[in-house]
């Protein structure tokens, strides 16, 4: 039977490319994007709400899905103020997740992080590790948090400090052997193939899913349509 899915934050890289997978995608027939701008394609199965995501708990009569894909995410040059770092970073996914909890939505894929600690000292990491402690807390069925090392790809808008982070992953990678090998940086057009692939496999145990493993996924007729 065709599905819907929703998207959080397709007009970012990530998120841009998953959707472009499931508009090709036949087991999709229609893909609910809830984000404050417009993706700006003109596709029969795109239906747009053009919301305030820091209000997502506001649209629950309109978020109602097979599936959710939650790809949000902000820096700290866009958003320096740590509290709505948090609020978007943590919040959103947060959010999101309760909606699929009150509304019976029984499989959500979160974009998160390597290295995410509630307990780390590193803001980032820890805000993403508070995040994915209280999205598997409201245990949905199937939760499927990816942590992804950096993440490599055109982004729209100039991200200095990620430039010079790939350039160095790009060095240091060959390096990265046996256990290392996820901290190896990934693709943003990995991460969104895992994900169509995770969510349409019954195979993969996984809660929490290392950015080695989302890689060996992407590579794999894993759950491929």
């Amino acid at each position: 039977m065709p599905k819907t899915a929703i998207i959080l934050g397709a007009t970012g890289l990530t998120g841009g490319l998953l959707l472009h997978n499931l508009l090709e995608d036949d087991r999709y027939e229609k893909i609910k994007l809830f984000s404050r701008k417009s993706v700006e394609i003109n596709h029969p199965k795109i239906e747009e709400h053009l919301v305030d995501l820091l209000k997502l708990k506001e649209e629950k009569d309109k978020f109602t899905a097979d599936e959710v894909f939650c790809c949000i995410g902000t820096t700290k040059s866009k958003t320096p103020d740590e509290k709505k770092y948090s609020s978007i970073d943590r919040g959103i996914p947060i959010a999101a997740a309760k909606l699929c909890k009150e509304n019976n939505i029984d499989t959500f894929s979160v974009v998160s992080a390597l290295g995410a600690n509630p307990k780390s000292r590193m803001f980032y990491n820890r805000t993403k590790g508070k995040m994915e402690d209280e999205v598997l807390a409201q245990e949905i069925k199937n939760t499927y948090i990816l942590q992804p090392s950096l993440i490599t790809g055109e982004r729209k808008e100039n991200r200095s400090s990620e430039k010079v982070g790939k350039i160095m992953l790009n060095f240091l990678n060959p390096f990265f052997l046996g256990t290392l090998r996820k901290y190896k940086s990934i693709s943003a057009e990995s991460i969104a193939e895992a994900m169509v692939k995770i969510t349409n496999s019954s195979e993969l145990s996984l809660k929490r899913i290392p950015s080695d493993e989302i890689k060996n996924i992407a590579n794999s007729n894993y759950g491929g349509n």
